[in-house]
């Protein structure tokens, strides 16, 4: 491998976002669940940038990515980064991307000020489980993530 390099993502690449969303769904099992479009991803990660994306690359390839956006904690007082997705392509797992994109957010969420660094992982993911425990990150077993989408959002709304 050599010197590993990111680069954030620019408005010319929404289909490769695209494509790694895609990917990362279908390894999740939850391909059918996405609805992103090129139009969507354009929107609100370049338009309104709600969020950002961050590439690590192998020889000027694009070999794994991470989609975060800004949360904040009362408590803290300050920002945090929320990490939504984290994906490196099966033929590169195991290269140390993982870890460098992870490093990579932590340089970030310090150069901004950010009081922490968190992400979700599906209970099932032993794999990733087992490398974010090595890392030193500790799971928030006190907690309990609750949802509203689709008709149920909307109901709530009127």
């Amino acid at each position: 491998m050599e010197k590993m390099e990111f680069r954030y993502a620019e408005e010319k690449d929404i289909p490769l976002i695209l494509q790694f969303i895609k990917e990362l769904a279908e390894y999740e099992k939850m391909l059918d669940q996405v609805v992103a479009t090129e139009a969507l991803l354009k929107e609100w990660i370049f338009d309104k940038k709600k969020a950002e994306v961050l590439f690590v690359m192998e020889d000027y390839c694009e070999v794994g990515f991470a989609l975060f956006f800004h949360n904040f904690s009362t408590f803290l007082g300050r920002a945090g980064i929320y990490l939504e997705d984290l994906y490196v392509k099966p033929t590169y797992r195991g290269k140390g991307y993982g870890k460098g994109i992870l490093k990579k957010l932590a340089q970030i969420a310090v150069e901004r000020g950010c009081g922490r660094l968190e992400w979700w992982c599906l209970d099932w993911n032993k794999p990733s489980i087992d490398f974010y425990l090595s890392l030193g990150a500790e799971p928030m077993n006190d907690w309990t993530v609750y949802r509203i989408t689709g008709d149920t959002l909307h109901k709530l709304s009127e």
